[in-house]
């Protein structure tokens, strides 16, 4: 599969190959589901928490005698039907992570490059390199991209005043090449690699 490569300027400065086994898989919905749930849940801080009876500070002696006084028998104080109470079954501090194979993992971040690929949505950059970090200028070189939401996947390490020029740009993510996520993918309308990320990437994934 041929794709054109532009640089910051979108004028054309060449082709690539990009290997069909990565970039051109047919979409597969419950494996982007899968990852993106495993994703979210992994991130989860998982720190929410309520007390149990055995946390919550007060008396083990009964509130009142169990018969003579009409009204329905209590054994304690810290039960979760009294005022200050326990909560029952209540959250705990936990991780939400769970299992994903690892081929199933490689092979969404695959299904998710493809997807870019076949939406339209995948512009392979030259490099992404700026000599000054100016924003504005970054802006329009964007626009004659035709970027307004888009994640940026740059080589091994992203340029410093690439990545300053573009950190107060609203919806665009920069993100070095091993940092490449199916999460981040699918929430920018476009994907932008570079020459040296669909190498790495190709190399990781093939």
């Amino acid at each position: 599969m041929k794709a054109q490569i532009v640089d910051l300027s979108n004028q054309a400065v060449g082709e690539i190959d990009l290997a069909d086994e990565v970039f051109s898989l047919e979409p597969r919905k419950d494996l982007l589901a899968r990852m993106v749930n495993y994703q979210l849940a992994k991130r989860r801080a998982g720190t929410h928490k309520t007390k149990g009876v055995s946390e919550i500070s007060g008396t083990t002696k009964k509130p009142f005698r169990q018969k003579g006084t009409g009204r329905a028998r209590q054994g304690s104080s810290r039960a979760s039907q009294m005022r200050g109470g326990q909560t029952v079954f209540g959250p705990v501090v936990r991780s939400h992570a769970h299992d994903l194979p690892k081929k199933v993992r490689k092979l969404a971040l695959k299904t998710a490059l493809s997807t870019k690929a076949k939406a339209g949505q995948l512009i392979i950059l030259d490099d992404a390199k700026v000599e000054t970090p100016k924003t504005a200028a970054l802006v329009k070189q964007f626009s004659a991209l035709g970027l307004g939401s888009a994640l940026i996947v740059s080589g091994s390490e992203v340029d410093a005043n690439f990545q300053k020029a573009a950190a107060n740009i609203p919806r665009i993510d920069v993100l070095p090449e091993q940092g490449a996520n199916v999460y981040d993918i699918l929430r920018r309308d476009t994907l932008v690699l570079t020459k040296s990320a669909v190498e790495a990437l190709e190399a990781r994934l093939k």
